[in-house]
């Protein structure tokens, strides 16, 4: 008899890692993009293995009804398979493979794999002139997986912040470079100051205080 399986792990956060970045919507402009996060189909996999086992799910494709494909994505449990489905078109770079994926991913949020990603809050992310991404769109840590058994949450790579459109794009972030001390020049023909070495310097003596001068109402009295 096999080993209950905790169906509620399949729900648990992914790493970073484990997450990509598409733009889903661009801003009027064409300068900024919505941000959406999906999961890679290696870490789906890698997740059903931990959880039911590499022998307790399985996945099958069919043609859809108008097109693009379905994926069936089944779990044995208690000895019978329960499969749930979904389907997705097919992509524009490589349709074929990009369809399957895609159907994956979409299966599998029915068994709550990477269902959160559906509540991230909106994201928008400065892109390039040909809609890619300038800086990695970062995960809030309400969604990042604990660290330890503590529940801390794991904390997150330090990402680049995101570039303002209107900002340069070749002086953001730029170093600062130490200012260098230029080394004192002086002329060719000018004399070389001479070394005082260990001569004793003359010692100054302190000067008698100049006398005051006469009162202006006594005059010169001697007194």
């Amino acid at each position: 008899m096999s080993q209950p399986i905790d169906l509620h792990r399949l729900k648990d956060f992914f790493e970073v890692g484990d997450i990509e970045w598409k733009p889903l919507a661009f801003s009027k402009d064409g300068k900024r993009a919505l941000a959406a996060a999906y999961v890679t189909n290696r870490a789906i996999m890698d997740r059903l293995d931990e959880v039911c086992g590499p022998a307790n799910w399985q996945n099958a494709f069919q043609p859809g009804p108008d097109g693009g494909v379905l994926c069936g994505l089944s779990v044995r449990l208690d000895d019978q398979w329960v499969t749930k489905w979904d389907g997705a078109e097919n992509t524009d770079i490589e349709p074929v493979k990009g369809g399957l994926s895609s159907a994956m991913r979409r299966a599998a949020v029915h068994w709550g794999i990477g269902r959160y990603l559906y509540r991230l809050p909106t994201q928008w992310v400065a892109v390039d002139n040909r809609g890619r991404f300038r800086e990695d769109p970062v995960m809030p840590a309400a969604f990042l997986p604990p660290a330890s058994g503590d529940g801390a949450p794991a904390r997150q790579e330090a990402s680049p912040r995101l570039v303002s459109v209107n900002e340069p794009a070749a002086t953001y972030d730029r170093p600062r470079q130490p200012q260098r001390v230029q080394p004192e020049t002086r002329r060719p023909d000018a004399p070389k100051p001479r070394s005082q070495g260990n001569r004793p310097q003359p010692r100054r003596t302190q000067q008698p205080p100049p006398p005051l001068p006469p009162d202006p109402y006594y005059g010169d009295l001697p007194f």
